[in-house]
């Protein structure tokens, strides 16, 4: 039980605290201050060490040169490579489920996450943004699950929490516009496509599709460069990112 009890507190101070990196409380390259984070997100020393771990881990953290830690800094080029990496990891799920054949139950399961997404989509004038969230990270947590193999799926949810290569790093519902929105049709006809390519076992199609579905990550990540800052302040990770 004292054990589970440590868990579940490492876990919570590793979701407070990598949401206060994200949203840039805490600026790149700053010390973090373990006596008053403890205070600020209620828990312990310990494990609030163990959730530094894990964010020196995702890559959010670095090592300070005497104790402790600093926030890291990204440049452009490291968000594009991350994104890009998460792409070819996406993609080898999808083709290794094609080709080894998905269990019919989460094959199942992920049709039912998608068919919910059409619904969070209609109509695009009054979407469920919320929904299309939450729906659109169960779904690409699932292609870790379709390929059958427990390294691929740990690949998957680690590359998911490098900084900004999340599914969902770049949406937000401020930004939310004609042309954004038409993104997110976008990225449900890839999710339909790799599901279908899964399904009729063509594992070049379906890791291609993963991939290029991958760059729309891109695209968005290129848009909000040049929105406006006061919207592009308020979607996680982008106060961490660095012109040079």
């Amino acid at each position: 039980m004292a054990e589970t009890n440590r868990m579940s507190q490492a876990e919570k101070a590793t979701i407070s605290l990598r949401g206060l990196i994200m949203s840039g409380e805490y600026p790149a390259g700053s010390r973090l201050p373990e006596v008053a984070l403890s205070e600020r997100i209620g828990i312990s020393r310990t494990p609030l060490r163990q959730a530094m771990d894990r964010l020196v881990t995702e890559g959010l953290l670095v090592r300070a040169a005497s104790s402790g830690c600093r926030v890291a800094r990204f440049d452009l080029d490291d968000i594009n490579d991350a994104i890009e990496l998460r792409g070819v990891i996406e993609g080898m799920a999808a083709r290794l489920a094609a080709e080894r054949g998905a269990e019919e139950t989460l094959m199942a399961k992920a049709e039912a996450v998608l068919d919910a997404i059409d619904v969070a989509l209609e109509p695009v004038s009054a979407l469920d943004f919320t929904a299309y969230v939450r729906l659109n990270a169960e779904f690409h947590e699932m292609l870790g699950q379709l390929a059958g193999s427990p390294v691929i799926r740990r690949e998957v949810d680690r590359i998911t929490q490098l900084p900004l290569a999340s599914p969902s790093s770049f949406l937000s519902d401020q930004l939310m516009g004609p042309e954004f929105a038409a993104s997110l049709i976008r990225a449900q006809d890839h999710h339909r496509g790799i599901l279908a390519a899964i399904a009729a076992r063509e594992g070049s199609r379906a890791e291609a599709l993963a991939r290029e579905h991958a760059r729309l990550a891109r695209e968005k990540f290129d848009y909000l460069q040049h929105a406006d800052p006061k919207l592009t302040r308020r979607v996680p990770g982008l106060a961490l990112v660095t012109a040079e």
